[in-house]
């Protein structure tokens, strides 16, 4: 399965959608994966999942902001150039998951 991290700025609409029905009363910090990235940061993220791709969204405060301020009919209307561009891939070994 492709792992792909998402910053906020790269967020699209599908993916903000996912995150929303996962933690539809928001997220707490059990839910927060962290990891090491290529820069050996310590990285903190959500985890939404499709059929192929494990979606890694960046924690910050603007998507707690974005999560709890969802609409979706205004979401889609704003956001119709929804691109993924930039995300990195990671290949599976490549995370360490609590």
């Amino acid at each position: 399965m492709k792992r792909v991290i998402v910053d906020y700025n790269k967020l699209t609409a599908e993916i903000l959608a996912m995150l929303v029905e996962k933690y539809p009363e928001g997220y707490t910090d059990a839910d927060v994966i962290r990891f090491k990235n290529s820069k050996n940061e310590t990285v903190e993220a959500l985890e939404v999942r499709t059929e192929d791709t494990i979606y890694l969204v960046k924690v910050s405060t603007r998507l707690a902001d974005t999560m709890e301020n969802y609409d979706e009919d205004d979401y889609f209307m704003n956001n119709e150039d929804d691109n993924i561009g930039g995300n990195v891939d990671l290949s599976d070994n490549s995370i360490d998951g609590d």
